[in-house]
């Protein structure tokens, strides 16, 4: 124990091993949705993932990312694919715009390689500094009704309509399972039980096991023929293609993936260390630049493993909140991680409708983002409201981001203010203006 306290410097950070790993807990609890909810959007129909390769690949990047954290950078902050961007991943860039899985993944794992060389040369949190507050928040708003979005669409309660564009889908046994464990995780969030996002998913799952069993006259789901086998190092564990992803109408998706990592991470690192008082002398989080190059390390690994990118996750708020100050927290969760390597085959069985909630609630607490935007100031304001709809309505956060940044420049030389314009956001958006031409 004496070797642990004197790695992880518990005493100067005011802490314990007993606290670290009550943190650990609390923050795995909080954020072990991943573990069901990424495979479940990667291996959508279409996208030829499947389930348990994914889950191989969200475990591995989870583990490893978090152990990574605490170890190099000795913060309280846990990793796992980033909820948003993975949408982004399969609906936008491989059933929207048809790229294939392995191509779609050789764009994560360049994505990070550039992380990796801008947080070396100190340059990443130039850019990230240098977008503007209003486009951030938007943009993170944009990305919560997008997972909402998802989430309803998935769970039947949204449908397509030739005359409206999409409608009510109406009280189907899908939709009503979909009702009862939305009811059931309000309820859980509402008396603050950790871990609710996760029984959440587990009870709607048990429910619709039951129905055409005890009620009903359809079986929705079907048992397992297994509980646990080998963790599937076959489907997409480095079945990547890099050189395909090298190519000039893919520069879009690696911007986006780029820029949308940037944003989550530094954003989490923002907020977590003000809660925690985690910072240095001049105010920012402490070991900043370590945390980013672990971050980055984590998008690169997703790419090999066939996953979306990891990032930092903000449910680390829960961990800091039960005391977890040290990267002892981030080392247990992710060695919590490591066991559901083996539960494919049970975990295989979790319907799309019992996932939804989850993307749905995961949705509102990204809307909280908005309530930080000047609308009364409409240069500030008109940015954040286009990433706010676009992102979203086009099924795209390209589109949001790229849009936002355009607008915000356009409207602050309109209104005379060019002189608070930096010249690293021109550069920007000549990037964004050559993603839109890509796209």
């Amino acid at each position: 124990m004496t070797g642990i306290r004197g790695f992880f410097k518990l005493d100067k950070n005011g802490t314990d091993v007993k606290t670290e790993i009550i943190a650990g807990l609390t923050t795995f609890l909080t954020m072990s949705y991943i573990i069901v909810v990424n495979p479940s959007i990667l291996s959508t129909n279409g996208t030829g993932i499947s389930f348990a390769g994914a889950l191989t690949a969200t475990v591995l990047v989870s583990a490893i990312s978090s152990i990574l954290m605490g170890l190099v950078a000795n913060l309280p902050f846990a990793l796992a694919p980033g909820m948003g961007i993975n949408a982004f991943f399969t609906f936008s860039v491989i059933l929207g715009m048809g790229v294939p899985w392995q191509k779609a993944l050789g764009t994560v794992f360049i994505s990070g390689i550039i992380f990796i060389l801008l947080t070396l040369v100190k340059f990443r949190e130039k850019i990230v500094f240098a977008i503007p507050e209003c486009v951030r928040y938007g943009v993170a708003t944009g990305i919560g009704l997008f997972l909402a979005l998802i989430g309803l669409k998935q769970a039947g309660l949204i449908v397509a309509s030739p005359a409206t564009l999409i409608k009510f889908g109406g009280f189907t046994p899908q939709v009503i399972l979909f009702l009862i464990g939305m009811l059931f995780t309000l309820f859980l969030f509402s008396r603050k039980i950790i871990g609710s996002l996760l029984i959440s998913i587990l009870f709607t799952t048990l429910i619709a096991f039951l129905n055409g069993r005890l009620w009903g006259s359809d079986i929705l789901i079907k048992g397992p023929q297994s509980i646990m086998s080998d963790p599937d190092f076959s489907a997409v564990f480095f079945k990547l293609d890099i050189s395909g992803a090298f190519s000039f109408e893919l520069l879009a998706v690696i911007f986006t993936f780029l820029f949308t990592d940037m944003f989550d991470s530094i954003s989490t690192f923002l907020g977590v260390s003000q809660v925690a008082n985690l910072k240095d002398d001049k105010g920012r989080p402490k070991n900043l630049k370590r945390a980013l190059f672990v971050d980055a390390i984590s998008t690169t690994i997703s790419g090999l493993f066939g996953t979306s990118s990891g990032t930092t996750y903000i449910e680390s708020a829960a961990g800091v909140d039960q005391g977890g100050r040290t990267g002892l927290t981030a080392v247990v969760v992710g060695l919590l991680f490591l066991p559901f390597l083996y539960f494919s085959p049970v975990l295989q069985i979790i319907p799309s409708f019992a996932t939804s909630p989850a993307l749905v609630l995961v949705g509102f607490f990204m809307m909280s983002s908005i309530g930080k935007v000047k609308f009364s100031e409409f240069d500030e304001g008109m940015p954040a409201f286009l990433a706010c709809i676009l992102i979203p309505f086009t099924y795209s956060i390209t589109q949001g981001i790229s849009w936002a940044l355009i607008a915000y420049t356009l409207l602050k030389i309109f209104k005379g203010k060019a002189n608070e314009l930096s010249g690293t956001i021109y550069v920007i958006d000549v990037l964004a203006i050559a993603t839109l031409i890509l796209i």
